[in-house]
Parts: C-alpha cells; structure tokens; sequence
C-alpha cells in the first residue's frame, strides 16, 4: 500500500511528507513552464497538467502528488468568466450579486484535460506514491464568486451571508453539489485522496461558520468515498467545528499547536501539518530545530502527515525545501530533549 495511504490507516513506516503549493511556484523547473505559457494555458492543458503534478515528486522526492489545478477550475467549467491577472490575481467576469444569478450556473461537466491528465500523472509517478485531488471549499470559492476576485475584507460576502441568509445557504447548496460532483469526477479519473481548501473560511466567527460552512462541508466528506483531507486556514477559533467536518485528516495551520491543542488532541482525527511555511526563510538550523520541536509534537498522534501550515511561497529557496524533507525522513523516531 502507497505511504500516504498508510498514514490514513496508522501503520505507515515513516512520516508521508508533502507540501501544499509544491505543484509549481517556487520550483525553478516550473518556472521555465510558467515562461512559455499563460496559467489558463496551463490549467487546461493535460500534458502540462501531468508534468507540474509529478515535478516535485521527481525533484523533491516527496511522498504525495496533488494534481495541478486551481480552486477557480470549477466555476469556470460551470458558466463563469475567470481569468488570471498578473497583478490581481483571479478577476470574475461576471460575480455572483444575488440569488437570480443561480440560474446561469451551469451543470458541471468533467473536463476532457483533467480526464486525460489524471491517468497521464497515475502512470508516471512511482508505485508507491498517491496521486491528491482536491477541490475549493464551497465558502472559499463563494468568496471568489461574489467579490469578483482577491478581497481582503471580504464585505460584499459577508453583507449577503448577513443580510440574506437563506440566499446565501442556497448558493451553498448549489456550489456544494457542484463541488461533489467535480470531486467524484476526478475520483473516476484516478485520484486516491482528496483534500478541501477552505482558505477563507477562518475569516468567520464560530457561530457563523457552524451556521453558513460546516453543513455544507459535512456532505461533501459523507458522500465522497475516498480518503480526506480538511485543511482551514486561520483555524484556531474554529477547532470544535472543524473536527466535526467528517474529513479523516485535519490540517491546520499555525494558529494550531498541535502538540496541546484541546480538541486535536482528544478528536482521534488524523493530523496534517504544520510548520509555519514563512520558516523556510530562516537558517538551516532554525529549520531543523522547529521541525525537532514539530515533530515530537506529532509523536503523540497514530496518524500523522508532514505538511506546511500554508503552501509554499513563490520565492523559498528549493534547497530549503529539501532540507525540511531530509530532517523529517531523519527525525522518523522523535526523542523530547
């Protein structure tokens, strides 16, 4: 059985490492890609596709591949307008503004460049790898959606959850089914685990998020059977509800101690996570010292994967990264000092 799919079982031999944004970014070997192509290019294009996905595993050696996407893929195959903008970020043509806009949502339809690009990326990566899909939680996505891009305040999403409750439930609803379905088509396709984004989802109270977020979550790891992955950024606040979710893995990020947090440590969840990605700026032993440090936290846990608290930031130093994947591989039996 692959390692990362061990981990699920908590039997794996040693710690599974990957790294959340390894697929592209920082290494210079996608960058020589990114220089011949647009990012729309590069999302719809099945042998790029497989090419970036499997780039860190042949380059970094990590445990894991997680297919190379973006959590705006779904709404562009269903109806909206999303371009990537060199300084903005993504820009929606046309955002949600209220209820009425549901109706030219369109039905997801598999994409032909991801079902060619899946079994393209199962064959060339190493038989004990796994292969991660993943998909953009419904909230995070809505965010996207109804600001018409990168926000920081997040205001016209946050007016309509307010001030139009059930309105907002039925575009999660919508976006929810939609979501399922994109997840079960990349699990036709080949991938063995799956992992929810939900990045903007911490920007809620509790209340908020258990009212508007968490059933909508909940149904998506009831109804796809495969092993999952719940990743929520700025989670601290959210910890109760979180373990909640029905995801097998929580992955947190550094508002999270993982080694006394209450909830974590009691839920019998899997743990992902979590050395704050800003770290592999520092130098090589203050690297290995907090991974010591993280690493006798996670000894506590049966099932446990190695990951950043966010994904790798565009300019860390390759070496860097293999470094952190060297002193986990070599930390495998923690000693507390």
């Amino acid at each position: 059985m692959k390692l990362l799919l061990q981990a699920f079982k908590g039997h794996a031999p040693r710690i599974p490492v990957w790294f959340m944004r390894q697929a592209g970014r920082s290494l210079p070997a996608y960058r020589k890609v990114r220089a011949r192509h647009s990012l729309d290019a590069m999302f719809t294009n099945a042998d790029i596709i497989a090419e970036v996905t499997c780039q860190p595993v042949e380059i970094l050696k990590v445990d894991a591949a997680i297919l190379f996407a973006d959590i705006l893929t779904l709404p562009k195959e269903t109806g909206f307008l999303v371009r990537f903008d060199k300084n903005r970020g993504p820009v929606i043509g046309n955002p949600l503004r209220s209820l009425k806009d549901l109706e030219r949502i369109s039905d997801f339809q598999p994409p032909a460049y991801q079902q060619k690009a899946i079994p393209m990326i199962r064959e060339r990566l190493p038989v004990d790898t796994a292969l991660i899909g993943f998909a953009g939680g419904p909230f995070t996505v809505l965010t996207y959606l109804i600001e018409g891009g990168s926000s920081t305040g997040f205001q016209r999403t946050l007016r309509l959850m307010l001030s139009q409750p059930r309105d907002f439930d039925a575009l999660m609803e919508r976006m929810t089914a939609l979501t399922i379905a994109y997840l079960k088509h990349q699990k036709d396709a080949g991938i063995e685990v799956f992992q929810i984004f939900d990045s903007w989802a911490g920007i809620l109270r509790p209340a908020d998020y258990e009212r508007h977020v968490l059933p909508f979550v909940q149904q998506i790891f009831e109804e796809v059977p495969l092993p999952s992955i719940y990743y929520l950024k700025n989670c601290g606040h959210l910890m109760p509800a979180m373990a909640r979710s029905g995801a097998q893995f929580l992955s947190v990020d550094e508002t999270v101690d993982i080694g006394t947090d209450p909830v974590l440590t009691c839920c019998g969840k899997g743990v992902q996570g979590n050395l704050y990605n800003q770290l592999l700026f520092a130098d090589d032993d203050v690297i290995r010292d907090e991974i010591r440090k993280l690493l006798n936290k996670a000894a506590g846990y049966p099932c446990y994967i190695f990951n950043l608290s966010h994904g790798i930031l565009p300019d860390t130093d390759t070496e860097k990264v293999k470094l952190v994947i060297e002193q986990v591989r070599l930390r495998q039996t923690p000693v507390i000092i």
